[in-house]
């Protein structure tokens, strides 16, 4: 005689779901990636100065960009 509780575990659709997958917020590692990139973009280019000072305020606008976008509404709607 089978009891009562060991067919409950059996039964298939008294299982949960598995949980998501979670990913990692790749977003918010990019600041790993380029706070290193800007001193290199200083010293790689030191003998062009006018190279030097585009690429470094680009990257500096896209990181100011990436952050504005991190706390704007459109990335907590995306969240969800």
């Amino acid at each position: 005689m089978a009891s009562s509780s060991s067919s409950e575990f059996d039964d298939p659709s008294a299982r949960r779901p598995p949980p998501p997958q979670r990913k990692p917020p790749v977003l918010m590692l990019l600041p790993l990636i380029y706070a290193p990139v800007l001193p290199l973009i200083r010293i790689g280019l030191r003998h062009n100065p006018v190279w030097r000072d585009r690429v470094f305020y680009g990257v500096l606008a896209g990181a100011f960009v990436h952050g504005t976008y991190l706390i704007s509404e459109l990335y907590d709607v995306e969240s969800k």
